[in-house]
């Protein structure tokens, strides 16, 4: 924790950011981490925009850092301390990825992190690992070259080798560092109005009064752009009021795609933490049934909290495992005029937002989401009326996740056909996240 620190300036950022860092390194979530340090800590909203940059570009940039790390070391990086590992990343990200910070400070504030917590003996190794960066980086050096462009967009672009491959098969390798570079683009916060309680036009006018850059967003009817680092969400004008709430882009384009009417009866299979059932509500003016339904009721409550603070009082919170609610209410065969299948998935559209997500997905886990995905289409497709939507989505890019999870469901479902497909890759739709929709028609029994 932060204490006896010297008088070195910017230290107790550092020191934060370098905390954040080592707790994702242990398994946390990023977002996680760095809301504990803010909670724990009282830091002035300039110091907090510095943690944040500093911690999720060096968790993004792991690998690319764990290369210069493997070059100018010693000791390669699967063998050093952890400790130090994370201390190197934090001094080599301002180095090479902040122009904003003078080297000097970087290089500094590293050594004197490494003297009062636990690396003592290491701090001359900090200190020259760092000095040698930099002067590698003053002389234009660049890491050697490899033949093998998965290891090259691996390295560049800091990303999991396995990723870098699949991305060059899907996409070829130029398209592929577009969208990598799309990964490692700070995004801008967006949010949707909540038109039950507010105009587009008047939030943008209050937010131009307060000073707090906007624009509006293509093809996002109730969509505003807010430039990154202009503060807390939740401090902004209107939120407190459920005038608006956060969604990417990507996101606000499925609930209307679901097509529902006022009177409907709607379920949201995966819905925590509510921003697409708030938003399926908005759109049918609150008059209907939505069920949203999550496994978690920790997740479940911020469906609860969000849509009393939005005002979507249609919303029915159910706690329950979505492959099983056909037997827990066997009266909703054929019950719904529309599903929302916004399924787990392995994030790999919003790498750009979730820094540390890159780091936690392999093939193995993918396909295990893939089966549970295909287990959700098929216990949830009875649940349909006939002449119903389903729309399933996801907020990656994965094809087996994606088109050929649709495609595998349609071969055993004849009862189904597909109406619109749509794949986002990030970067693509307007600088959004990557996202998949598919909308399925549960087609009417022919008569005999």
């Amino acid at each position: 924790m932060i204490k006896n620190l010297s008088s070195v300036e910017g230290l107790e950022t550092r020191k934060a950011a370098w905390e954040v860092i080592q707790a994702v390194g242990g398994g946390a979530f990023a977002d996680v981490a760095l809301e504990r340090i803010f909670n724990f800590y009282s830091f002035k909203a300039i110091d907090k925009a510095l943690i944040t940059e500093l911690s999720y570009g060096a968790i993004r940039q792991r690998y690319f850092l764990d290369c210069w790390i493997d070059f100018l070391g010693k000791v390669s990086v699967k063998k050093q301390p952890p400790l130090l590992r994370w201390l190197l990343h934090l001094g080599l990200y301002q180095i090479f990825k902040m122009e904003r910070i003078p080297p000097a400070a970087a290089i500094n504030t590293a050594v004197e992190l490494a003297k009062n917590n636990h690396l003592a003996k290491l701090a001359p190794v900090v200190n020259g690992i760092l000095r040698s960066a930099l002067r590698r980086k003053e002389c234009g050096f660049q890491l050697p070259k490899s033949n093998n462009p998965s290891l090259e967009l691996a390295k560049n672009e800091s990303l999991p080798v396995w990723l870098a491959d699949e991305l060059i098969n899907w996409k070829g390798v130029e398209d592929a560092y577009k969208i990598s570079k799309s990964f490692n683009t700070i995004s801008p916060i967006d949010i949707r109005v909540n038109k039950i309680r507010a105009d587009l036009k008047d939030v943008k006018e209050i937010f131009d009064t307060c000073g707090i850059e906007n624009k509006l967003i293509p093809n996002c009817p109730y969509g505003l752009e807010i430039s990154a680092g202009v503060g807390e969400p939740k401090k902004w004008p209107g939120y407190e009021e459920g005038k608006w709430s956060v969604q990417d882009r990507s996101s606000q384009l499925i609930a209307p795609l679901l097509g529902g009417a006022p009177g409907e009866k709607i379920l949201d299979a995966c819905a925590a933490p509510g921003g697409k059932s708030t938003h399926i509500a908005e759109l049918i003016n609150n008059q209907g049934e939505i069920w949203s339904v999550d496994r978690s009721s920790r997740r479940a409550r911020k469906i609860l909290a969000n849509a009393e603070r939005l005002g979507t009082t249609c919303l029915q919170l159910l706690v329950a495992d979505s492959n099983k609610l056909l037997e827990k209410h066997p009266e909703w065969k054929a019950y719904f005029h529309r599903i929302l299948i916004d399924a787990p998935c392995s994030g790999l559209g919003t790498l750009a937002r979730h820094p540390d997500a890159r780091w936690r997905m392999n093939k193995e886990n993918i396909q295990d989401l893939v089966t549970l995905q295909g287990e959700l289409l098929k216990s949830l497709a009875p649940l349909l009326k006939s002449g119903g939507n389903l729309v399933y989505s996801t907020c990656t890019i994965h094809p087996d996740e994606n088109s050929n999870q649709i495609k595998n469901f349609l071969k055993i479902n004849s009862k189904f056909s597909l109406e619109y497909e749509k794949q986002i890759w990030p970067g693509e739709e307007n600088n959004g996240d990557g996202f998949y929709i598919a909308v399925l028609k549960k087609n009417f029994k022919k008569a005999n």
